[in-house]
């Protein structure tokens, strides 16, 4: 399994308003800028963000974005799931009717423990804990 990119700039971009609490909103071409992520691929990101209730947006000459929660109450879990959706090794580990040799197969168990450790790991680091 891999985080997508498009996870890993969201959590790149959640890290940079974690590391900038004194300013109120940010704007996404700076953060584009100094996180080395496509504005265009950031503007699709952002809107995820807010979505997931991750971040506030702004719009105007005075706008940006800010977080939505205290970095305490962001997980990376959080950040991955409002980008890829729910984590997943295997299609079986998320729908067990995917597969229908999942009751009498070796690896299902072994897919599903990853996939709980992983997302135990995931949904226990803060970004308060990353600034």
């Amino acid at each position: 399994m891999q985080i997508t990119r498009q996870a890993d700039y969201a959590i790149r971009a959640v890290h940079y308003l974690t590391q900038h609490p004194e300013i109120a909103r940010t704007a996404t071409s700076d953060i584009a800028r100094k996180q080395d992520i496509p504005h265009s691929f950031l503007a699709k990101i952002i809107s995820q963000l807010s979505i997931a209730g991750i971040i506030h947006t702004t719009r105007g000459t005075k706008g940006g974005v800010s977080l939505a929660r205290d970095p305490a109450d962001i997980s990376l879990l959080d950040v991955v799931v409002a980008i890829d959706g729910p984590v997943a090794l295997n299609e079986c580990t998320i729908d067990s009717d995917f597969c229908h040799r999942t009751e009498n197969c070796p690896m299902h168990s072994i897919w599903c423990d990853a996939r709980d450790d992983l997302v135990k790991k995931l949904g226990s680091s803060y970004f308060s804990q990353l600034a």
